[in-house]
């Protein structure tokens, strides 16, 4: 989401990750039973590695890499042996082994209410130059590769985030993490799960989103432009005099709110200098959820909305995060999923923990404690520092404690990188699917890695 490719200069560079890593942790049960203290603000330290220098060809790479698909598959095999197993959970148990979802209900057939009109793919291939307000409601063209961009690729971006199973920052090019969340949307509507995005794929993901036109207009106020924005310097102990680590920008915030990178937002605007906004000016944006609407130090949405009733819908069981396929997932009580999130995870230096854990507190704008013994990649001569809360916080705008110390589900300041880089052993996803999934939980909650 930033528009610069050197970061926080006391970040790691850490390798682009091609695969997870095989690290298995010695915690043992006994071990995570006595880690299940009260969390607070002093676990909050372990920063995120994908805040890194990179390179976009590299990152153009791994976007297309399809090796989180062995993962995937074996993932959901096992899924599918447990779920076929005949023993029964004792008495006042839950069996959450299995995400096996019932059979989507039919799709419309043609001339009934609310059927598709037939679906043709136009002659010439997509492109992200296309998009604009005006080719958004053309017919779709299904993808069929893992490259390219345009308008189709859009649209099923906008449907899935709308239907919780994300596909990170919305950007109308084809990649992985549409492509996970393609092929498990499938799975968990009864649909083949091939990660492509044929006719009745298209159908089913127009249901769970509501069939909603896929831009909204937002007339921007006073407010949305008062920020306050800052901005933000390389060194870390100079970020820790700041009051908030804010939006550098107006652009950079709209993403956000858009979940959206701000390229894709001047693709949608042509017509207007970001840098010079002013109230009155009606941007397109995707017709996503405004999670983060009034995020800044003044008026976050995190901290707003934390005294407010928790969101209804079916309750989350059990969170289980692949450790190979780099994604998180929501389970229910009977092992359907109900969201999937792409994710960074941790390295071979900083692995992500095995086993099993719990969610032992939900922290909204959370402020980051910058402790250099606990990283590999920084000299322990270095000073701590206490880093203020804000959107470019390393760990973005909550953070989940796990019943392991130092580690924990947090947000990032550059979502672009999510599922291509790594972290120093914590899970990452975007900040409004962080602050998704921090509305729909509770303290309690199995966390569990599968390796």
């Amino acid at each position: 989401m930033r528009a610069r490719h050197l970061l926080l200069s006391f970040s790691c560079a850490l390798p682009l990750l091609l695969a997870g890593c095989v690290y298995e942790d010695a915690t043992d049960e006994t071990e995570q039973a006595s880690a299940e203290s009260e969390a607070s603000q002093e676990d909050i330290s372990v920063p995120d590695a994908g805040e890194t220098a990179y390179e976009p060809a590299a990152l153009e790479k791994l976007r297309r890499d399809a090796s989180w698909r062995a993962a995937a598959e074996r993932d959901r095999a096992a899924r599918a042996a447990a779920a076929a197993r005949p023993s029964s959970p004792e008495p006042g148990t839950t069996d959450l082994t299995t995400d096996l979802a019932p059979p989507a209900a039919p799709a419309p057939t043609a001339g009934a209410p609310g059927a598709q009109p037939p679906l043709r793919a136009p002659a010439a291939p997509e492109s992200f130059d296309q998009i604009s307000p005006d080719t958004l409601h053309l017919e779709p063209r299904f993808p069929r590769g893992r490259e390219g961009g345009g308008p189709t690729v859009l649209r099923v971006q906008i449907l899935l985030d709308r239907a919780r199973f994300s596909p990170g920052v919305i950007d109308g090019n084809w990649g992985q993490n549409t492509e996970k969340a393609v092929f498990w949307f499938q799975h968990a509507h009864g649909l083949q799960a091939t990660g492509e995005v044929d006719r009745p794929t298209w159908q089913a993901l127009l249901r769970a989103a509501g069939n909603p036109e896929p831009l909204r207009s937002l007339s921007l106020t006073e407010q949305d432009l008062r920020g306050p924005f800052v901005e933000l310097p390389e060194d870390v102990y100079a970020r820790a005099k700041l009051d908030c680590l804010c939006y550098e920008s107006a652009l950079e915030m709209l993403a956000e709110r858009a979940h959206a990178t701000p390229e894709l937002l001047r693709q949608l605007n042509p017509q207007f200098d970001f840098d010079r906004l002013a109230p009155g000016d009606v941007v397109w944006m995707p017709n996503v959820t405004d999670l983060l609407a009034g995020a800044t130090s003044e008026e976050p949405a995190a901290q707003a909305a934390s005294s407010s009733p928790r969101p209804s819908g079916p309750a989350v069981a059990e969170i289980v995060v692949s450790k190979r396929g780099f994604y998180l997932q929501a389970l229910d009580a009977t092992g359907n999923i109900l969201y999937h999130f792409p994710s960074t995870l941790g390295s071979g230096y900083d692995p992500s923990p095995s086993g099993s854990y719990k969610i032992t507190g939900i922290f909204p704008r959370p402020e980051f404690h910058y402790q250099p013994n606990l990283m590999a990649d920084v000299p322990d001569t270095e000073k701590d520092a206490q880093l203020p809360p804000g959107p470019n916080s390393p760990v973005g705008l909550v953070w989940m404690q796990l019943s392991k110390p130092h580690n924990g589900i947090h947000g990032t300041a550059v979502p672009e990188m999510i599922g291509y880089t790594s972290s120093h052993g914590c899970v990452l996803l975007t900040n409004w699917d962080t602050f998704f999934l921090s509305e729909r939980i509770q303290p309690g909650v199995r966390v569990r890695f599968a390796e």
